[in-house]
């Protein structure tokens, strides 16, 4: 537990609660040079891209899995520059394939850039593993179709491996770039735990399970009794390939890599295995659904933001349950996500059971000592049927400059999925100001008789007293107002500026 989760965890008294209004500090954030002293995402940007990385859902060639017409899967989450990384794909039927390799930006508004193609490649159908009895993993051991050697050219950042067959089918798998040799203004951290946790490969009617569901008889989708306690990289991700909530994540991206931000990447997993030196970066950004923590991923953002690291979620929902990450049966490291929620673990560690972080005791035995409030500000408290408005609070704040937004006033459908409220019973960030940007109301409706009632959102923005900040959206459309054409609003996108601007203004 780091020095300021473990104050947070007495933080409830006076002194906690004197932390919940900020400084309104007005003073215009200035924006610094690129840490490296260069900008590569500028120059990668510059170049011509392309739509080609797009598979749409709904296409008339792209897979499903009920069809399995082709489908594949990447060795790893991550790969650095003059690595490798394997694809391993299954055809429904033995025909020839490609695998086109697409990094994911703005690129004049085409969303990608073709990096490579592989030669034609023989395809051949592949076994649907069942699931393992005892824990639900689905576990595709298919052998390697495909590996790429990364040029030490390529930038940094998100990619998909399209796999397309013969006959015109499509389907695609992400992973990430890693550079971390260089340090950068931002890091992007993408949440490949959390995807693993939604995929229910294969959606074929019978066998596909993920930590929330699984088949009760052909045809029926289950419940929790149903669902899986331990899942596999080892599979491709449902029908098109792209992971439930990614869209978020890519939001983001567009609108970052837009607007010109020294960014690198790297994935949750590589906070799990050590990778991510927060002291590398001037800010650490997380700006999709971002629901599953092991403690080591969990121990590096505590570090970073000890280290004075700023740090933004800019979703909602965040560090919500605690996991392990697991070998595969061939001892390759962190193939498989275990959570036993509300179920009882029969493999817990020293680190606790893999269940709400809200409900793991404290250094001392603190009862709710490592809620995810006690670091974030605020924590998960609902889920939206409708998207409702987000209320803007504290107008003043050099947050909302340049927006023109007043206390009160709405910004439309902001407020989505799920959110984020400030829960005086829980621990709080001690030593820290606190400003709730945000308190919207909305109707949970998430559990039986309608749902749990009235609730409020808050946007947070938290600042230590060396000036670290952590902001937490508190929603899932806040990266969708960014870079989604369907979704975009310019005052949502001037706040996000102004905050990674202050972020990135060197401190006196």
């Amino acid at each position: 537990m780091s020095r300021r989760t473990a104050l947070g965890v007495l933080g409830l008294g006076a002194a906690g609660v004197a932390g919940l209004t900020g400084c309104a500090d007005t003073t215009p954030p200035v924006r610094k040079k690129a840490a490296s002293g260069n900008n590569p995402v500028t120059a990668e940007n510059s170049l011509t891209g392309s739509g080609g990385w797009h598979v749409p859902p709904d296409g008339r060639h792209t897979a499903k899995d009920r069809l399995g017409q082709i489908q594949g899967y990447a060795s790893a989450t991550s790969v650095g520059r003059g690595e490798t990384i394997a694809f391993h794909v299954s055809l429904r039927k033995a025909q020839p394939f490609t695998v086109t390799v697409h990094r994911i930006g703005h690129y004049g508004g085409t969303g990608g850039r073709s990096m490579v193609t592989s030669p034609e490649l023989p395809g051949a159908p592949r076994p649907t593993p069942k699931p393992d009895p005892d824990n639900g993993a689905i576990v595709c051991d298919w052998p390697v179709s495909w590996t790429l050697t990364v040029p030490d050219d390529w930038t940094s950042g998100a990619y998909v491996a399209v796999f397309t067959a013969e006959d015109g089918h499509r389907s695609l798998t992400p992973f990430v770039v890693r550079e971390p040799a260089r340090p950068s203004d931002l890091l992007v951290v993408l949440p490949f735990a959390t995807y693993q946790a939604y995929n229910q490969w294969p959606l074929d009617g019978r066998t596909g399970k993920n930590l929330y569901k699984g088949y009760a008889r052909p045809g029926v989708v289950g419940d929790n009794k149903h669902r899986a306690f331990r899942v596999s990289f080892d599979r491709p991700y449902s029908d098109h390939g792209l992971p439930r909530w990614a869209e978020l994540d890519l939001a983001f991206i567009r609108w970052v890599e837009r607007h010109g931000y020294d960014a690198t990447y790297a994935t949750s997993t590589d906070l799990h295995e050590g990778r991510v030196d927060p002291a590398q970066y001037t800010a650490m950004v997380f700006p999709g659904h971002d629901e599953y923590w092991s403690k080591p991923m969990r121990d590096v953002v505590e570090s970073a933001v000890d280290q004075g690291t700023h740090v933004a979620f800019l979703a909602a929902n965040n560090i919500y349950f605690h996991v392990r990450l697991a070998d595969d049966a061939h001892g390759t490291p962190c193939r498989a996500v275990v959570c036993h929620k509300q179920d009882h673990d029969p493999h817990a560690d020293e680190n606790g059971p893999t269940t709400r972080w809200r409900d793991l005791p404290g250094e001392h035995g603190e009862k709710h000592g490592r809620a995810e409030q006690g670091l974030l500000g605020v924590q998960y408290n609902g889920i939206l049927a409708e998207p409702a408005p987000l209320v803007v609070r504290e107008p003043a704040h050099w947050f909302w400059s340049g927006t023109g937004l007043r206390d009160g006033e709405e910004i439309a459908g902001l407020v989505g999925v799920e959110a984020d409220g400030h829960n005086p019973k829980m621990p709080s960030p001690r030593g820290a100001s606190r400003t709730l940007l945000s308190e919207s109301p909305y109707g949970d409706t998430w559990g039986k008789g309608g749902g749990r009632g009235r609730r409020v959102q808050n946007t947070s923005l938290t600042e230590h007293a060396d000036g670290t900040l952590v902001f937490v959206a508190g929603t899932f459309h806040w990266s969708l107002a960014l870079g989604d054409p369907a979704h975009a609003e310019p005052r949502v996108q001037r706040a996000t500026k102004n905050l990674l601007d202050r972020m990135l203004t060197p401190r006196t």
